[in-house]
């Protein structure tokens, strides 16, 4: 399904994008259920809904209001809805990830993240990796637009290259969750800004540096990410977003053999905050 070209972008630079994966009726149905949250959204105060580890499920900006609804992330969107299932486990986005990986392809876990016009949440600079660490390397984020990313409304940017190389996301002893302060400028300036239309999905290597600014437009920016990993790699943590159907087989066959890399990582904390955005020090709703 994906050339050999895209193959070698995404070793080479630790992403690629594809234009035109998911069909505009299944995008639409992933817009009418955001919708659907955004107004229920408007009828609570705090974060809300539980997930399997306790953790509220829809996460809501400080500010939130019925007036102004600012639901920034939906933890495991395919747990509460068949449409999210359709395009991760049946569409063919499970079939691009196989060509990457050559082998059979496991669901890992899933979030929606949310930037309406006005809202402030950005995402610093951080590796996917770091957060859930594996036997091996064959993980990989796909990165769905559900809209038009734009520079304006605060597309991915990701750092070419960046995948062959580990940072450290604690400071002091404690699990911060992105890269330190002192790279934000370099990776500014050399990020390239991933730019695409509702349908098109990056895939991205999970150690590859990434972040995105806050929407500066009038216009919604949002982006349904999943982790698959390769049928042979399995997790040396839980999920950090668990979900009953983590581990699930959504491509090919699966693995009783597990492939391990050489290498040192670290074990990430078990944050209590409801999302990263938390976390990285951006404010959090308690629920």
């Amino acid at each position: 399904m994906l050339s050999a070209e895209q193959i070698s972008s995404f070793k080479d630079k630790g992403y690629v994008l594809i234009p035109d994966l998911i069909p505009q009726d299944l995008i639409q149905r992933l817009r009418d259920e955001l919708q659907g949250w955004i107004e229920e959204s408007r009828a609570h105060s705090k974060n809300y809904g539980k997930t399997l580890d306790g953790k509220a499920r829809f996460d809501l900006e400080p500010g939130h209001s019925a007036a102004h609804p600012k639901l920034r992330r939906v933890a495991n969107p395919v747990d509460v809805s068949e449409a999210y299932q359709e395009v991760l486990w049946n569409s063919d986005l499970p079939r691009a990830v196989s060509d990457v990986f050559g082998q059979g392809v496991k669901f890992h876990h899933c979030k929606l993240n949310i930037k309406l016009p006005g809202m402030k949440t950005r995402v610093e600079y951080h590796q996917d990796h770091p957060y859930d660490p594996h036997t091996n390397n064959d993980m990989l984020t796909a990165l769905v637009l559900l809209d038009d990313m734009t520079a304006e409304n605060g597309c991915l940017r990701v750092v070419p290259g960046s995948h062959k190389h580990r940072y450290s996301h604690y400071r002091d002893g404690k699990f911060v969750g992105k890269v330190s302060d002192e790279l934000n400028d370099e990776f500014a300036r050399s990020a390239d800004p991933i730019l695409g239309k509702a349908g098109d999905v990056c895939l991205m290597d999970t150690w590859s540096a990434h972040g995105g600014e806050d929407n500066h437009s009038g216009r919604p920016r949002s982006l349904l990410i999943c982790d698959y990993t390769a049928a042979d790699n399995f997790w040396i943590a839980p999920p950090m977003v668990p979900s009953p159907h983590s581990g699930r087989i959504v491509h090919g066959e699966a693995s009783r053999v597990v492939r391990l890399e050489a290498g040192t990582i670290e074990i990430p904390d078990r944050y209590k905050d409801d999302s990263f955005f938390g976390l990285q020090g951006q404010g959090n709703i308690a629920n």
